[in-house]
């Protein structure tokens, strides 16, 4: 089992951004002295949900601050972005840290985003499929042209090729992130993993699973393939000698996060949209996630792993708004945790 953090950056009320910014880059380096896998990495555009507006950026200072930590995105938003910009991004990331770089792609939501970087609503409703393909066949093959009907150039060499400096032939992993059967359908034609959201519990993220290997299986690929697909579950962490200290300390912190974050979310054509309750949200992510004691949380990590088939988690450790407070729920997850799971 491979336990990693989710990092958003999340400016809770009251904070300033350098402030949340700060709280990101620590839970980091934390997380790699605490020896967790990855920390992946959330971007968010003009909100203060998340105040990192570039997973890729984010991403290169953090490498180079670690030495042994995968870093991924956790996505990055493909729509906002010109495929062969974050192709390049990626592959540069890939070879200069030696192969920890993990890219996250997602389509982000229909918001505001898309006037601002010019890429319309067209590129979220029906453009992801030809920008993740032309994204894929940069970081496979030593030089590309597209004909498509959003991307058209001639064929250029692709620098750095990915593929040739280091051992794994298909350079980065790319990983989708996933919230339909459409786009579960659209990872697994292409046998690439899946990011499942923290908002679903077990029997939603086994039922994507199986759905995940039925058109993987269908699409052609191998049972190694199949089997081997290391899907990624989204989800919330925070640890207390006491299972009510650790949901009281969400519950004190998030909803106010939550209704902040989510309430300056801008769409891009004014179409109405549902809004979670802050309290209630966070009250189901404190029972769907491991929230409560270490062996709590490695009961309810290994029970997960097991219902679903999934061995690799992206856990929200922040959920506290406090640096001192996510510091110390790292090291719980590193020191009290994890051993539980080997």
């Amino acid at each position: 089992m491979r336990v990693g953090s989710f990092v958003l950056a999340a400016r809770f009320p009251g904070q300033g951004e350098g402030e949340a910014l700060h709280r990101a880059v620590r839970s980091a380096e934390v997380a790699e002295e605490s020896g967790l896998d990855t920390v992946w990495l959330a971007e968010h555009h003009f909100v203060p949900y998340g105040t990192c507006p570039s997973a890729v950026t984010l991403a290169a200072m953090l490498l180079g601050r670690t030495r042994r930590l995968r870093v991924g995105t956790a996505v990055s938003v493909l729509p906002t972005a010109h495929p062969v910009a974050l192709g390049e991004q990626a592959a540069l990331l890939h070879v200069a840290s030696g192969g920890r770089f993990s890219l996250g792609l997602g389509r982000g939501g229909p918001w505001v985003d898309l006037e601002v970087f010019g890429a319309g609503l067209e590129a979220y409703e029906k453009g992801f499929p030809e920008a993740l393909d032309l994204l894929l066949r940069w970081l496979r093959e030593p030089s590309v042209g597209a004909d498509g009907e959003r991307y058209r150039f001639r064929e250029v060499p692709v620098v750095p090729r990915p593929s040739e400096a280091l051992t794994e032939a298909e350079g980065p992993e790319v990983v989708v992130a996933c919230t339909s059967p459409a786009s579960v359908r659209l990872a697994a034609e292409r046998g690439l993993p899946m990011l499942l959201g923290m908002h679903v519990g077990d029997e939603e993220k086994a039922e994507m699973v199986a759905l995940w290997r039925r058109h993987a299986r269908a699409s052609g690929r191998t049972s190694a393939e199949v089997e081997g697909a290391a899907h990624v579950s989204a989800g919330v962490c925070q640890i207390a000698d006491r299972r009510p200290d650790a949901a009281e300390t969400l519950l004190k912190a998030m909803p106010g996060w939550l209704k902040q974050g989510l309430d300056a979310h801008v769409t891009v054509d004014g179409r109405e949209r549902g809004m979670r309750d802050p309290l209630a949200y966070t009250e189901l992510l404190c029972g769907l996630h491991p929230v409560g004691t270490p062996r709590l949380c490695a009961d309810r990590l290994a029970a997960t792993s097991e219902r679903t088939g999934i061995s690799r988690f992206a856990l929200l450790v922040e959920g506290s708004g406090d640096l001192a407070a996510t510091e110390e729920n790292v090291r719980r997850l590193g020191a009290e945790v994890l051993p539980q799971l080997t």
